[in-house]
């Protein structure tokens, strides 16, 4: 494991102990959307269907269950939990995340490395986290108004991938036939979804203003 692998592993997970800060602590999921977290849910139930058949390392079936265990509590905490839930805008957070799922599975039947059940869930959790977080950002739009802690996550979601393009930029020119081109492609995708809100971002960091996104 090279250190871009790593430094995104920690972000990713930082990402999540940061919206679980949130949620837990404040008892409030404002500005969080529950279609995107839904969406994680399902990209990372399908794409760690070996959990229990392959293992790989200590730290990466940890890793693992951390993502399923997270991600499906917070689905719980939104939909489910006394306090949190009535702080859930569902006026507001009204993508249709069910048009992005469909497409994705049609996309991983069709182009895939191995047509087995397994590669073809693996390939669709690509393709599905990819557009993921377009009910997070469009839901930011609308509300304008982003809490710290909310635009944190967000960053470090952004952060996350955009350090995994540099794992495998690095892997490519350190190990031998190492070409994936639907992670690269998915991935290149993704990171370029939150390149609006990196602007914005880190706009709001130099003038030490509060995050605001455009309508």
């Amino acid at each position: 494991m090279n250190i871009f692998r790593l430094a995104g592993d920690m972000t990713h997970l930082a990402s999540v102990l940061v919206l679980l800060l949130k949620i837990h602590t404040i008892k409030s999921c404002a500005g969080v959307s529950l279609k995107t977290q839904e969406l994680y849910a399902l990209v990372f139930a399908t794409r760690y269907l070996d959990i229990f058949t392959s293992y790989i390392s200590f730290y990466n079936t940890i890793m693992k269950l951390i993502f399923l265990g997270s991600s499906f509590s917070i689905v719980w905490y939104i939909r489910r939990h006394k306090i949190v839930r009535r702080s859930y805008d569902k006026d507001q957070d009204t993508f249709r995340h069910l048009f992005l799922v469909l497409p994705c599975v049609v996309l991983a039947l069709l182009i895939n490395e191995r047509f087995t059940l397994k590669e073809v869930m693996w390939t669709f959790s690509l393709y599905l986290e990819a557009v993921a977080i377009l009910p997070q950002l469009v839901l930011l739009q609308r509300t304008r108004n982003i809490d710290n802690l909310t635009g944190q996550y967000v960053f470090l979601l952004g952060a996350y991938r955009s350090l995994y393009i540099l794992n495998w930029i690095y892997r490519y020119f350190t190990e031998v036939h190492y070409v994936h081109w639907i992670t690269w492609i998915s991935g290149l995708v993704q990171t370029l979804l939150y390149a609006d809100f990196f602007y914005y971002y880190f706009q709001s960091w130099k003038n030490n203003e509060k995050l605001h996104l455009p309508a």
